[in-house]
């Protein structure tokens, strides 16, 4: 059994997955049991497409909220937190801590693609 080498490490959106699985379904006809699983999970929780997906990255980014990192923004495009106890909770899983009225531009900036 061949051991595969890690290139790199990207972190993505639910929308980009959907984009890639579109791709491979395209190139493969069909997916696999997993991916077959995935594909019924990104169509259920997609909120956006790839197009406002980077809009509101780019966003979120021209922010400059210090240790703000892209799997963070990654999950609050994800969730998309209406509410700044929302977004508090997305954030307790990592060792990151933002002012409130840091949280609150965040929150404004989701807000029109909520």
């Amino acid at each position: 059994m061949t051991k595969p080498n890690v290139l790199g490490q990207q972190s993505l959106t639910i929308a980009e997955v959907a984009e890639d699985l579109a791709a491979i379904k395209k190139r493969d006809v069909n997916l696999t049991f997993r991916g077959g699983k995935v594909e019924e999970y990104v169509k259920q929780f997609s909120k956006l497409n790839t197009k406002k997906v980077h809009e509101l990255r780019e966003k979120l980014n021209a922010l400059n909220v210090p240790r703000l990192k892209d799997v963070h923004i990654n999950k609050i495009i994800d969730i998309m937190p209406k509410h700044l106890e929302e977004l508090k909770v997305i954030l307790q899983a990592y060792t990151i801590t933002i002012k409130d009225d840091q949280l609150k531009t965040i929150l404004d900036t989701v807000a029109p693609y909520a």
